[in-house]
Order: C-alpha cells, then structure tokens, then sequence
C-alpha cells in the first residue's frame, strides 16, 4: 500500500509553531498576568495536595504540597524582578 505524508490544510501562525490548527496564538502576557496565574497555580497545588490527603494517598500528597511554595516562589521573583509593589 502506498502511503503519503499529506501536510495540514491550516498551517500555524505567530510565535507558537507547534501549536495545534487551529488553536488561538499564546501571546506574551504581561507580568502582572503572569503574576496572577502563578498564584492561582500554586492554589491549584494545594487543592490537589489536599484530595490526595483526604484519599489517603500520601505519596502523591507530598508531591503536590511541596510543589505549592515552588509557584509562590517564582511569583515572589517574578515580582522582584518586574519591580512591583512589595507584596504586605
């Protein structure tokens, strides 16, 4: 059977060339942005760290409660190096 390498009808633009046709562009978010979703990654850590503590899975509650201060961490940074105002 012959087979051939047929390419997609909708080729990626923009920064993101590995992005799925179709899919919106990631654009460059500002660092407040950035910020904000660090901050709600580290929440999204802890929430986990928590179910897997409430389904007795400890090994995998260790993971996700100690990966939490690493988002805040980088947020904290992230404001340092951005020149914010000093968090209270």
């Amino acid at each position: 059977m012959f087979m051939t390498i047929a390419r997609p009808a909708v080729e990626p633009q923009g920064p993101d060339t590995v992005a799925v046709p179709g899919s919106p562009a990631i654009v460059e978010l500002s660092p407040r942005a950035m910020h904000a979703r660090l901050l709600e990654n580290a929440a999204l850590r802890r929430i986990r760290g928590a179910e897997r503590l409430r389904s007795k899975r400890m090994e995998d509650a260790d993971y996700w409660l100690h990966a939490a201060p690493v988002a805040v961490r980088k947020a904290c940074a992230l404001r340092e190096e951005k020149s914010f105002a000093p968090l209270p």
